[in-house]
């Protein structure tokens, strides 16, 4: 691919979730990703369903153009051949258990005496200090852990996890926002830094509204299904045949709102003129946008709501949302291929660049140490 980190190589060392997702951003932006996997197994996501022909979805959709090579690196002489590699890096990603590439001989203060120009991100459950550093996380833990899951789902409803794994993609992205800094770093500098990303942090990092609520307020939030905890009209509505969203997030908004459903003087009632107003009365507001909506199907209402721009949608299910024209016109599904199955339909790159073009294919998926005798030669010297 080309791109703004094009000529820069990265040493990936992750597996699953977190650290693929973060050098599959990488190498959309025009790296070179050397994934060392372990041998005989490799990542773990290559066992991970749904499967065509043996070869797992899941894995493919987050390892397109990288390169692949088995290494351990318990052994001496697959060692030597990691640390060739990485004298040529720009940066290395792992997700290890904080420690464990420092028994290897890996860590970042050994590796960063020898190199240090490179830039060394770790992204783990705990980060690398504080009392938990040294427990295990998955993407649910730290939903659960972090808050996220107290504010998902419906009123009074049992735990409900985001149903994406938000934890690991937060991580993923953060990580990838702290490479590129420290890449810019480096420029001034010229030195190498270590980058450190716990997925609990970023979990934390995202509850906006909720820990505004708690920290200002001292109030603990809890689930309120699709509706905004502080803007109203801001939720799912019931329409003659299914749900529309909207999400009228100003009184202007709820004015053009009120004359497309012919609600009239309702923006004026004291009870919903004001955003505040509303918010205090959303279950009444409700009532009144749901009694008259449900006289047409939601497309209808659509088609109304979009002629006064007014921020709403449909709730698609993932085939209408992969298949909706505005993903196709932004290329938002793309192919890899592989050399078994063929080609592979998977999520795009949302970053769109005016300088590069954004292809409609990228780079092939690796088996696993398919590229080991290419990485060899060209790193022997």
């Amino acid at each position: 691919m080309d791109g703004p980190l094009k000529n820069l190589l990265v040493i990936d060392l992750t597996r699953v979730l977190v650290g693929p997702y973060c050098t599959m951003i990488l190498s959309d932006l025009g790296a070179r990703v050397i994934k060392i996997e372990a041998p005989e197994v490799g990542d773990d996501s290559r066992k991970f369903g749904p499967f065509i022909d043996d070869y797992s979805a899941y894995f493919m959709s987050l390892n397109r153009g990288k390169e692949s090579i088995a290494l351990n690196l318990k052994n001496s002489d697959d060692k030597k051949i990691f640390d060739k590699i990485l004298s040529r890096a720009d940066i290395l990603v792992e997700n290890f258990k904080p420690g464990t590439l420092d028994r290897w001989g890996f860590g970042w203060k050994e590796v960063n005496k020898k190199y240090p120009k490179l830039i060394y991100a770790s992204a783990s459950g705990f980060g690398q200090t504080g009392p938990l550093k040294e427990l295990p996380a998955y993407d649910m833990v730290v939903q659960g852990m972090g808050g996220l899951m107290s504010v998902t789902g419906q009123p009074n409803s049992e735990p409900t996890r985001v149903g994406t794994s938000i934890g690991d993609i937060t991580a993923a992205l953060f990580t990838t926002i702290g490479i590129n800094a420290a890449l810019y770093d480096r420029q001034k500098t010229g030195k190498g830094m270590f980058v450190d990303v716990s997925m609990l942090d970023c979990q934390i990092a995202i509850l906006e509204n909720a820990i505004a609520r708690y920290l200002s307020k001292n109030e603990i939030p809890k689930p309120m299904g699709s509706r905004h905890p502080s803007i109203a009209p801001f939720e799912a509505f019931k329409t003659k045949d299914n749900y529309v969203i909207i999400a009228a997030g100003n009184d202007k908004l709820f004015e053009k709102l009120c004359s497309v459903l012919k609600l009239d003087k309702v923006h004026t009632n004291s009870k919903f003129n004001t955003n505040s107003s509303r918010a205090q009365n959303m279950d009444e507001l409700k009532k009144i946008i749901e009694e008259k909506l449900s006289i047409k199907n939601t497309s209808l209402w659509v088609q109304e709501m979009e002629k006064e721009k007014i921020p709403c949608g449909p709730i698609f299910n993932i085939k209408e949302a992969v298949e909706n024209p505005q993903i196709e016109s932004r290329n938002m599904i793309v192919k890899a291929y592989h050399k078994v199955i063929g080609d592979f339909k998977l999520a795009g790159n949302p970053i769109k660049m005016s300088t590069y073009k954004d292809e409609k294919t990228r780079g092939d998926i690796p088996d696993l140490d398919e590229h080991r005798e290419k990485i060899l030669k060209e790193f022997s010297n």
